[in-house]
């Protein structure tokens, strides 16, 4: 087997991967990037439907969690959504906006994978794909790869390697497995982003909704998300589920209003001094899916004539819409999650530079690090800025 020497391995062909050994090759660094994949950036090509959500108008670290959450600050500022901006712009890449400032390809995900292939060209970068790594070894001059294409010498070594979410796509415990290595701390991982299951009488219950989507307000004690809510046959999902499934823990209970523009109990209660004679059935059915109400509200009161409903009839129709409570079974898990929580601990590397205080020669970028952005580009911009970041110095 040959033995090369390189300045940077890069482990990853993916979004971070790839755009540290951009910045790194413009600084004249030789650099090669290895990956077990047999094609480079796939959670890129099928992301956002194919488009590739790349980025957000609105990028702040309130966006984003982490066990340290002030780690972010530094590297979304120093690279930040209209640097990225600007490198899609050179490329005449279209794009268009979306709700919540999120940033979409028109034509498709390649566009930014080509992108970053040819940045990757121009500065020399060499891409090993369908490449194992059997084992890492730290060496007087930096680091000792041996993989199957023979044994790499390199003096800075980039863990890009991405969570554990999508294994259809290759994900891998590899990176933090490399972390564990080199005694590295190491957050509790699950599963983020990810629709929510149901338990099984309730899974019964809603398995009818399979299909319908609604604008919804999400909540538990810490947060609250407003978007769509989708029905599914095996529990919840829809962009308001997926948010606040980031920031939820076995056990807990979610809180939904299904109507949360308007005050339910008040706009019931003035169409009765209104002497409307409709049944709640019928009036409930203006605002909400016909299939949902049935499975909100008991049918004896559905039944019921506006006229001859109390208050305390209104204000359980209100609460069964406005403050429906339920307590998922759990997640899809990481075979449908869009992101990862927990990964490397923010406190063992630099803030600038992504190195490890312990390592300076072993960097960590992208999504093996524990931050965790919401669902609108914000954890490819987490890559774009981490990676920027450890380019400046591998």
């Amino acid at each position: 087997m040959q033995k090369l020497a390189t300045d940077v391995v890069i482990i990853g062909a993916g979004a971070s991967g790839l755009m540290c050994a951009i910045e790194a090759g413009k600084r004249g660094r030789k650099v090669l990037v290895l990956d077990h994949a047999n094609k480079a950036g796939k959670k890129i090509l099928m992301s956002g439907g194919g488009r590739c959500n790349f980025t957000n108008y609105t990028v702040s670290p309130e966006n984003y969690i982490s066990n340290n959450p002030h780690f972010c600050k530094s590297a979304l500022s120093r690279f930040n959504q209209w640097d990225f901006l600007a490198l899609v712009n050179k490329y005449q890449i279209p794009f268009h906006e979306r709700e919540h400032g999120q940033l979409f390809c028109n034509d498709s995900a390649k566009d930014i994978l080509n992108l970053l292939l040819t940045e990757c060209a121009q500065v020399g970068v060499e891409v090993r794909l369908n490449t194992q790594i059997n084992s890492i070894a730290k060496s007087s001059a930096g680091f000792s790869l041996t993989t199957s294409l023979g044994t790499y010498d390199c003096q800075s070594l980039v863990v890009a390697t991405g969570g554990l979410s999508i294994p259809k796509m290759g994900a891998t415990p590899f990176g933090y497995k490399i972390a564990e290595q080199f005694g590295i701390n190491i957050i509790p991982t699950r599963a983020a982003l990810v629709p929510f299951t149901l338990q099984p009488e309730d899974k019964e219950t809603f398995s009818a909704l399979s299909g319908i989507a609604i604008p919804c307000e999400v909540s538990n004690s810490r947060c609250s998300f407003s978007e769509n809510i989708l029905f599914t046959h095996r529990g919840l999902s829809g962009p308001a589920i997926l948010q606040l499934s980031t920031y939820w823990y076995p056990g807990e209970a979610i809180t939904i209003n299904c109507l949360p523009k308007m005050d339910i109990f008040e706009a019931l209660k003035e169409k009765r001094q209104q002497k409307q004679k409709s049944t709640l059935k019928n009036l409930l059915d203006a605002y909400l899916p016909k299939r949902l109400v049935a499975c909100l509200v008991k049918e004896e009161l559905l039944q019921k004539s506006l006229q001859d409903c109390s208050d305390k009839h209104l204000q359980t129709i209100a609460q069964n819409l406005q403050n429906w409570q339920i307590k998922p079974n759990g997640t899809e898990g990481y075979r449908t999650a869009e992101a990862t929580c927990g990964g490397v601990d923010c406190n063992e590397l630099s803030s600038k530079t992504m190195a490890c205080k312990t390592l300076p020669d072993l960097y960590f970028i992208g999504e093996v690090v524990d931050v965790t952005g919401w669902l609108g580009g914000y954890n490819f911009q987490w890559a774009w800025s981490s990676a920027w970041c450890a380019g400046q110095y591998v």
